[in-house]
This record gives C-alpha cells, structure tokens and sequence, in this order.
C-alpha cells in the first residue's frame, strides 16, 4: 500500500527525512479493525519524529500520522480514535499509552489498523477532510477548554499563537461555547484570520491585555510563556498541550505559586471526548479550518508547508 513514513531522521531539515513509496499491509491483530483511510492530517507531532524527537532508529521506517478519517469493513465511516493502551482496549491492561506513529504504524496510508474500540462513527454532516482535522489537534483544544481550564460560558481565555491547528481550534470553539477569546500573532494576516474565527480580541504577542483572563490555551512554549503567565487571573489555569519553541526559561515559579495558578498539561483526549466534540460540529455547524488539502503522494509538501510555519488552520492528506 502507498504511505508517507520516516526513512531516517533531519533534525534541520524535517521534510527530507520523510519519504513516500509502498510499505507492508497492516498486520492483523484480535480485537482490531483496519481501516480503508479517506482523509489524514499534518500535526506537529509529525514534524517532531522526522526531527528524531520520540522515535528511535530501530523503530524506522515508521508510518506517520496521528489523525484519519475512512471507512471501516463493515462499511461504517468512523473517525480514528489515536491513543492506544489508554485502558486497554485491543492491546492488554498493561500496554503503555502512545499515540500512533510512535508505536504503531499511522495514519499517513492507504490503510491503518487500530483497535476496534478507537473507532468512532463519523457524523454524515462531517466530511473525510474535517473529520481528519479533529482527533489531535481539535480533540486537544477541545479538552484544553473545557476539562483541562474547565471552562464555561462567559469566562475568557488567551490563545497563544494563532496559525497552528490546535491554536485555531481552541479558538473557533471557545468562541462558539460563549468564551470571551483574545488570541496572539505575530502575523497581522493571522490576527484578522483570529476575529473571523469568532476571537474577541486579537494582539501582537506579549501585549498587555485589556484585563486578566481565567486561563490560557498555551502551545508555543518559551517565546510566550512570561505573557501567558502574566496575563491569567490569580487562581486561573494555564493549559499546555506543547511547546513549539522549546521549553520555558525561567519558569517563573515564583509567580505560579504566589499568585497560585494551575498548570494542566493536556495529551489529546479520550474517545468519549472525540465522541462528544463530533456531536457539537455536526449540531452547531461548526468545522475546522482547513490551511490546504494534498493528495498522499505529496505528503512531504504537507509536511514542509507545517514545518515553516506558514499554514492558518490544518494541512490535510486525502487518500
């Protein structure tokens, strides 16, 4: 079958390391399913492992992708569900918890195989295409907002970084759940892109605010951490689900506990949750936005448009 996999390891040059050609069928294992694949998409975790960031060279070539929306052998179109081992389902109590493509073959394919219990009916309002934007990065932001922060209608919160798919995400949906939004960018084509996604309020990184908010969806890392910290309220929540420009120097410690904030960390989400956030797109008519589609075969141009940082919203694979 065709897929896009990591060949060896570029820690500079990402996009290099990865390359596209035919790899074995998915094995088959008790209690799986494999799925013909319609749509996959581009995250950061991809980028990381063509930089060598999680996987080891034994473990190559690895298929990429965490996110896939197809067509199950039943004939049911299901979104994939892409943490493994979190309870057990399909690989034993005692299976580590990964994501796939770190130790099972992903997304980036013709066809995957996960457990059968990570298989969620996609919505027939949902396309391939939006389907596959949701179980990482919309899935995160999702559980950022509403378990992680644990916000509720009215309450406000900073997006740091507008462009990623997580950022986007956090804020198309907070604005629709009744969130005050005030996101950041660098970018002055981004921070308009911020207000037509429902943003209350868009600003350059590190500008004062016009008032505290209660928490902030944070995935950039050192270049915004002192503004984040800075502009949540005292008792607020700091939401992390990644740290694009490395970790935090310093950690301003001193202020985390005297103003006695939250720091919640956030790894996607569980499959009730994926479940739940299908339900709220298709009801409200919500959907992602997408950057750019590509067909599989040019996926390491998917790749190189995330690596540089230049996309607003999610890079798609069809199949």
């Amino acid at each position: 079958m065709l897929a896009a996999y990591a060949a060896r390891f570029s820690p500079d040059d990402p996009p290099s390391a990865l390359d596209v050609g035919e790899r074995p069928e998915p094995e088959d294992h008790e209690h799986w399913s494999t799925v013909d694949v319609r749509a996959t998409s581009i995250n950061h975790h991809d980028v990381w492992s063509l930089k060598g960031v999680g996987l080891a060279e034994h473990q190559l070539p690895m298929i990429l992708g965490c996110d896939a929306a197809g067509v199950a052998p039943d004939g049911t179109e299901v979104v994939v569900h892409g943490v493994i081992g979190a309870d057990g389902h399909g690989v034993g109590p005692r299976e580590p918890r990964s994501i796939l493509s770190e130790r099972y073959q992903g997304t980036f394919a013709e066809r995957v195989s996960v457990p059968t219990a990570n298989l969620i009916a996609k919505p027939r309002e949902i396309s391939f295409e939006e389907a596959a934007c949701l179980p990482t990065a919309w899935l995160t932001a999702y559980r950022m907002l509403f378990h992680g922060a644990g916000l509720t209608p009215g309450q406000s919160v900073l997006v740091q970084g507008v462009g990623g798919g997580v950022a986007s995400a956090a804020i198309a949906l907070g604005a629709a759940a009744g969130l005050e939004v005030i996101a950041t960018s660098r970018s002055e084509a981004k921070r308009e892109a911020a207000l037509r996604m429902g943003a209350a309020a868009a600003v350059e990184p590190g500008a004062r605010l016009p008032h505290r908010v209660d928490a902030v969806v944070e995935t950039v890392g050192n270049a915004t951490w002192k503004h984040s910290i800075a502009s949540v309220r005292n008792g607020g929540t700091i939401t992390i689900a990644g740290h694009t420009t490395g970790d935090p120097d310093p950690a301003l410690l001193t202020r985390v506990f005297f103003h006695e904030l939250r720091i919640q960390g956030v790894t996607m989400g569980t499959r009730e949750d994926l479940a739940a956030l299908l339900a709220f797109l298709a009801r409200t008519g919500l959907r992602p936005t997408i950057d750019s589609t590509y067909p599989l075969a040019r996926a390491r141009d998917a790749i190189a448009r995330v690596a540089g940082g230049e996309h607003l919203g999610k890079v798609v694979l069809t199949v």
